[in-house]
């Protein structure tokens, strides 16, 4: 896995070993960041079930003004840290416009009032966590935000989260991408 590009454009990332945490495929996460190229440069964004923090770090290269990165996992917040140590020698000011917590997702945001503009939710997919992932956030979005979820083809999701609707599902074989957005009320 590397940074598809931004200021630490080609950089390596290190992932988790084992397979309790599964990746975002190169090509999946190129499909997001296509989708959302003109959405991300000064936005606050979550990286919730981070995992490596791939997504929160492609954002943070693209020129996020921040990123949360939420794992309950100690090792998966231990190679976020490093790969942010290791991105600070492309880009020294990607590591300070980040934030990584080793804590549960849906806690952490019962009991915080940060918001965001995009927010990345990737949780283990037989976990039964994306549907309660999608309620907990959606308050926390600014107007106009953008909520990426990825799950497998046979998770079912909701049409409206809050103010947010589903307005486009992307297939990569198994791998299901839906977009909800802020309905203009």
């Amino acid at each position: 896995m590397r940074i598809i590009t931004g200021s630490a454009r080609g950089f390596r990332l290190e992932t988790l070993a084992g397979d309790d945490t599964r990746p975002t495929a190169e090509r999946v996460k190129e499909g997001i960041f296509s989708a959302l190229q003109f959405e991300i440069e000064g936005r606050q964004v979550l990286d919730m079930f981070a995992g490596s923090g791939q997504m929160g770090l492609e954002a943070l290269s693209r020129g996020a003004a921040g990123c949360v990165f939420i794992d309950k996992s100690p090792d998966a917040v231990a190679v976020i840290r490093r790969n942010l140590n290791g991105m600070a020698r492309r880009d020294p000011d990607i590591p300070k416009r980040a934030q990584v917590l080793n804590t549960d997702g849906l806690s952490y945001l019962a009991r915080s009032s940060d918001k965001y503009d995009i927010a990345f939710l990737d949780p283990p997919y037989s976990s039964g966590l994306l549907i309660p992932a999608l309620q907990a956030v959606h308050p926390h979005m600014n107007p106009g935000g953008v909520i990426v979820c990825e799950s497998d083809s046979d998770t079912y999701m909701p049409e409206h989260a809050g103010l947010y609707t589903l307005s486009r599902i992307y297939s990569y074989g198994r791998v299901r991408i839906r977009l909800y957005r802020w309905e203009n009320v």
